[in-house]
């Protein structure tokens, strides 16, 4: 998590706006408000930064966004672009390339470490008249005619009451009633080297246990001529075990026999951890609260639509406050307002990756040559591809 300091405060127990969970899509929306007339207090669990270097693939979208909040700088010399995504199926026929020349975009997308974009926005929101209290930890929150957050900090109970409490942290969501679908799955994450140069070159591999992606990782091109890669390794519980526990030798081996020999063989593999898989829909929380990012909406990490579909979130709940509504903050009509305006997003992003677990993650003949022939038909087609990929980068307005 990021690390906030400086402006630590919270005397007056009253605000506009609360929002909970100062991770990327929190601080992100602290900092979309944060010059406004608005009061806004956000609450941060933690106390001092996790060290969480799980990649994330940012799309060419959430670039634009973060570039209006004014931290890409900060970003740009860390990020590896992505100018091709290659798309195939283990065992069978059938692939498809995306590049951003052809769908017109400078880069389709960039890899960047979770921990560097919550950093960089935690410190741009410390620029901002945004009042931030770290080691708060929210334990209920109540909404009638204005939100109640109940939370404890240096052991003392306190509570803050606003117009608008933003659950942002999917911790502090978890009691809120929805739909969780277990996919029975672990991603594996890593960083690895191979022989051959990434060439800013992404691949998704389909697997019967999963995708298996392995994204250019500008961090290790100083050492290793830009072969470095950050690997995600969808696959059962049980074999994510045996891969983290692995010996490299082992480990790298049967990554190998799973992607193929695009990349020639992989010698190096650092930073092994696992991360169980689901797919989470909350449901619209009561009056005067709002969910967004993961508290809204969990995503399987196939096509990394996770991160950027909860920044659109933050993005466009601050274009509707700051532009203004007529009904009042917070209130069941102004929700549903924020509600009607993201629905085709969150609903086209779950359904989306869903829908690619569900068809690319078994390895019944059928379904292979149904995979293989709708990729070699998606590859010959450039408008369906370049519709496809809009809709990844911008989500439903793409």
């Amino acid at each position: 998590m990021p690390e906030f300091a400086g402006n630590e405060s919270a005397d007056n127990e009253s605000a506009d706006i609360v929002i909970v969970g100062g991770g990327p899509v929190g601080s992100a929306l602290a900092l979309a408000l944060g010059d406004s007339e608005q009061r806004i207090v956000l609450l941060e669990s933690r106390t001092a930064g996790t060290g969480d270097a799980r990649p994330l693939a940012l799309s060419w979208g959430s670039r634009l966004i973060l570039e209006r909040l004014g931290v890409w700088p900060a970003l740009a010399a860390t990020a590896t672009p992505i100018r091709n995504i290659h798309v195939s199926q283990r065992g069978g026929f059938g692939r498809v390339c995306l590049t951003a020349a052809e769908a017109g975009f400078p880069e389709l997308g960039y890899v960047v470490d979770y921990n560097r974009v919550a950093q960089a926005l935690a410190q741009s929101v410390m620029a901002t008249s945004v009042q931030c209290l770290t080691g708060a930890q929210v334990t209920a929150t109540r909404g009638a005619d204005q939100a109640h957050i109940e939370y404890e900090h240096a052991g003392e109970p306190r509570e803050l009451t606003a117009a608008l409490a933003v659950i942002a942290d999917g911790g502090a969501a978890g009691e809120s009633p929805g739909k969780t679908i277990n996919y029975q799955q672990c991603a594996v994450t890593a960083h690895v080297v191979s022989e051959r140069p990434h060439n800013n070159t992404a691949y998704e591999r389909f697997t019967a246990y999963g995708p298996l992606a392995l994204l250019p990782d500008s961090k290790q091109d100083a050492e290793n001529a830009g072969a470095g890669w950050a690997l995600v390794w969808t696959t059962t519980p049980e074999h994510a075990r045996r891969l983290c526990a692995a010996a490299p030798e082992i480990f790298m081996q049967e990554l190998h026999d799973c992607f193929g020999s695009r990349v020639g063989r992989f010698t190096a593999v650092t930073g092994r951890a696992a991360y169980p898989l689901q797919q989470r829909r909350a449901q619209p929380a009561a009056e005067h609260r709002v969910l967004i990012g993961n508290a809204a909406q969990t995503l399987h990490p196939v096509a990394g639509q996770g991160f950027n579909l909860g920044l659109r979130d933050a993005w466009e709940l601050a274009e509707l406050i700051l532009r203004g509504h007529p009904a009042p903050l917070g209130s069941r009509e102004w929700l549903d307002s924020y509600h009607a305006r993201r629905a085709a997003d969150r609903r086209g992003g779950t359904r989306f990756t869903h829908a690619l677990v569900q068809l690319f993650s078994n390895d019944l003949l059928p379904a292979r040559l149904a995979r293989g022939t709708g990729l070699a038909l998606l590859g010959c087609m450039p408008p369906l591809k370049n519709f496809l990929v809009r809709r990844m980068t911008f989500g439903s307005r793409g």
